[in-house]
Parts: structure tokens; sequence; C-alpha cells
């Protein structure tokens, strides 16, 4: 399968470089880019990684970008240089599926792109040193909408009926499930059943004990 992806990038030499690097694995095609996040969902799909750069020069913020995304359902990763660890945790928040830095080896990048695309979190030294600091962060880093298809899915809907309250296709559901147990796996809470997903979803706050 050939992974298609789309970066936002707003330095053109950047940009071209990176285009450049990725097209170097046969498996890996750049097929949208642009300088907002708006370029590329403009675009259409279908996506399945997105590299993200964090600071854009016009002046939109991580957590903007990834919202304004939301509708191509693809991971998004966080691409930076890594200075600003502020930005690292608001990506994170919002839903960023990890971070790899513009300066890593062809080969890193390349991989982060496809471990995405298979679901998993992309977590680097700078990662997970970006977020330690941030206490009141959830430990499984579930996005908003992440969150929101637990909490149904756990409390006993199934996949379907899960899309059809949130307006969203089965297969978009599934891909957040799919999501959501690499999270967990990612910080040692694996939940590879429902039942174990209904757990986590109750350690987390996100429903009751008794469904």
């Amino acid at each position: 399968m050939t992974i298609e992806i789309g970066i936002i990038e707003d330095h053109p030499a950047m940009l071209l470089g990176t285009v450049a690097i990725l097209h170097k694995s046969d498996d890996i095609r750049v097929v949208a880019h642009g300088t907002t996040a708006a370029a590329v969902v403009r675009h259409g799909g279908p996506l399945h990684v997105v590299l993200l750069d964090l600071s854009l020069a016009d002046g939109t913020g991580p957590a903007e970008n990834i919202q304004a995304l939301a509708p191509l359902g693809a991971p998004i990763i966080a691409y930076t240089s890594g200075e600003r660890p502020h930005l690292i945790r608001e990506a994170a928040r919002a839903g960023a599926s990890g971070m790899i830095r513009k300066s890593d080896r062809i080969d890193l990048i390349a991989d982060a792109v496809r471990r995405a695309a298979r679901g998993e979190i992309v977590a680097s030294a700078d990662w997970a040193a970006a977020l330690e600091s941030d206490r009141e962060f959830v430990s499984a880093q579930l996005s908003p909408r992440e969150s929101e298809v637990l909490s149904l899915y756990a409390s006993g809907e199934t996949a379907k009926q899960v899309a059809q309250l949130l307006y969203l296709s089965p297969e978009t559901i599934i891909d957040h499930v799919r999501r959501i147990r690499a999270k967990y796996a990612a910080v040692d809470r694996a939940a590879p059943t429902k039942v174990d997903l209904f757990r986590r979803a109750v350690e987390d706050g996100l429903v009751s004990p008794e469904r």
C-alpha cells in the first residue's frame, strides 16, 4: 500500500526537502501540501498521515490546526525543530499522534510516517520530555474526539451505533478505536478487548463504573 500524506509547512525550502526525503521511500507519496491547514483540507483526501509544522507564519497554533484537519480523519504528526515544548504539549492535547524532528534521519522520518499510518504513537524522547512536566495531561493522551468515541463505545455501543450518534462513518470510528488502543498500549495500559477499554474509560473518568 502506498501511504499518501499531506504536509503543512510554510518554509518553501523545508517543504521541498521533506518531499524529496519522503519520496526516496517507494511506499510513501506526498499528495497534498500547503502553508495552512485549510489548504491541505481543501485537497479532500484520502490522506493516511499529515505532517504539521507547529509554528506557522499565519499565527495559528497546533490545537487550532489539528481541529481544522479533523475532517480528513488522518493521524497527525507534529513536524518540528522541537525547541518549543509548549507547542508539543498543545499538539498532544489536541490529538496529535506524536512528533518527529525536522533534523531526524531520512529513515527515521519515513518510519514515523509508516507507524502513524498503522495507528501507532510516534513517541520520541523529545515528545516524552515535553509531556513529562504536564501533570494534568491525561495519561493515555486521548484527544477530545477520541474521549467521546471511547465513552460511547466502552459503554456498550457498537462502532456502527457510535458512528450514527456522531455523524461519522463506521470506518472512522474503527480507526479512532484503533488509535485509542495504541495510545493506551504506549503508556503500558493495554486494552486489547472491549472489556479492557471499558476499564480504561472508568479509570479515566469517561464512563460510570455502573453501565
